[in-house]
């Protein structure tokens, strides 16, 4: 007889520096070089009170991850959760919202890579951003294959350029501190908050560590510590950049800005800094790129394991130890979207599907708290009232209030009904295939 093959795993290579760096790698991304300049016209110079709001709202759901991923180490992330509240259906398709949002997000960052990129060369060569996105997809989709470690390496290495452009700004602003009030709201409490709801997206990303759990050494304890560390870390760095760009620029110039990071240091620096920015804001999008097919690479790991059809998702590579066949798929998806060129609608879409997952992971909490109340939890969200959890409850609240505040655009609406439509759709079908399966070994 012979012996069937065994699968070789995924290799176990990340501690707390590396997880945490991973997570400040996409929430340090391209967000907060564009959202400052718009966030600044609503908040005035309460812009950083509107971050302060924002870190909170994230912190609610931030915290339902972190005692989630303690219980359920699995690189299937929110499906697991999900499946272990709600059913296999709904850990389907959470799993389903956030292979969309990583395929989108990837190509969308990618189109900003290329802009970037080509702008750089301009004087030397015309590269179209498509082409650019393309090149920058393919590349890192190498990365991805050839290993988690030397992915962790480049995002802690791009993770520290893009970081210290933000310290850069701090210390440009050192000297001008104080000379604002920073309590001058430009369209009252109501504008900081609305200013909050816009830059909540700049702290998306923390999510996407849970997806790295199976290649995490004791992954139950280090993954909550690197969720709640990146958070914190980028609040602090928010908050100050905040300070410094309206203590520098004013909020008014600040927020007629398009390049508004690149405005702040050009009125310290000159006009080299543009350059400078520009290099920064290159490696930038490139890591949130590269974390992000990372991360969506492990989610589409994770589900091929639960069913048969699309198990070939779940294969290993056995020299790279890494998900080849998922890393494949996902590089061919996001190349898809990428050539789309302006897929702002779809961009506003995965907004919808980030909302919706992060409202089902707060319910989730809820859930596995009633049903497992003895259940061994390495990290336990403080706030509770026998097993009801507060802060899980919240992040209900306030997330729903954010997915109603999204858009008055219907079609964004309605993409997410469809989305979810296919989602649901998707999951019959691929469970239909397992039953099948059954029967015939029956």
């Amino acid at each position: 007889m012979f012996r069937k093959k065994k699968q070789p795993k995924l290799k176990r290579e990340l501690g707390i520096f590396q997880a945490t760096f991973a997570g400040l790698g996409i929430i340090l991304g391209a967000g907060i070089y564009a959202l400052l300049g718009e966030a600044a016209a609503i908040a005035g110079n309460s812009l950083w009170i509107s971050f302060l709001i924002a870190a909170f709202v994230a912190a609610f759901t931030g915290l339902s991850y972190a005692e989630l991923s303690s219980m359920y180490p699995k690189d299937s992330g929110e499906a697991e959760y999900g499946e272990k509240a709600f059913g296999k259906r709904v850990g389907f398709l959470l799993a389903w919202l956030i292979i969309f949002e990583g395929i989108v997000s990837a190509a969308a960052v990618a189109l900003g890579f290329g802009g970037y990129f080509g702008g750089l060369i301009a004087s030397y060569v015309s590269l179209p951003i498509v082409m650019g996105a393309i090149l920058c997809i393919v590349l890192f989709s190498f990365v991805n294959f050839w290993g988690i470690k030397e992915s962790s390496e480049f995002n802690i290495i791009s993770t520290l350029i893009e970081g210290g452009g933000l310290i850069l700004i701090i210390v440009l602003g050192l000297s001008y501190f104080g000379k604002v009030d920073y309590m001058e709201m430009a369209h009252g409490f109501g504008g900081t908050v609305s200013a909050a709801a816009l830059i909540f997206f700049a702290f998306i990303g923390f999510e996407a560590i849970v997806k790295l759990s199976e290649e995490t050494k004791n992954a139950e304890k280090i993954i909550p510590r690197a969720l709640i560390y990146s958070i914190v870390i980028s609040t602090i760095l928010y908050v100050l950049v905040a300070l410094a760009s309206v203590s520098i620029l004013g909020w008014q110039v600040l927020g007629a800005s398009k390049a508004p990071l690149a405005d702040v240091a050009a009125a310290v620096m000159g006009s080299n800094a543009f350059i400078l920015l520009a290099v920064i804001a290159l490696f930038s999008t490139a890591n949130t790129v590269l974390m992000i097919l990372v991360t969506t690479a492990r989610m589409m790991y994770g589900i091929g394991q639960k069913f048969k059809k699309i198990s070939w998702m779940s294969v290993i590579h056995n020299k790279r130890r890494t998900p080849y066949l998922a890393v494949a798929f996902t590089m061919i998806l996001s190349i898809a979207f990428a050539l789309i060129g302006d897929i702002k609608l779809v961009a506003e879409v995965t907004n919808f599907a980030i909302f919706a997952t992060f409202i089902i992971i707060n319910g989730a909490l809820l859930s596995i708290r009633y049903k497992y109340p003895k259940k061994k939890r390495p990290f336990k969200i403080p706030l509770n009232i026998g097993w009801f959890n507060i802060p899980a409850f919240f992040g209900i609240l306030i997330t729903t209030g954010l997915l109603f505040y999204l858009s008055q655009d219907w079609r964004i609406y309605a993409g997410g009904g469809v989305l979810i439509g296919l989602g649901l759709l998707t999951y019959s079908y691929l469970e239909h295939c397992n039953n099948c399966t059954i029967k015939k070994k029956k």
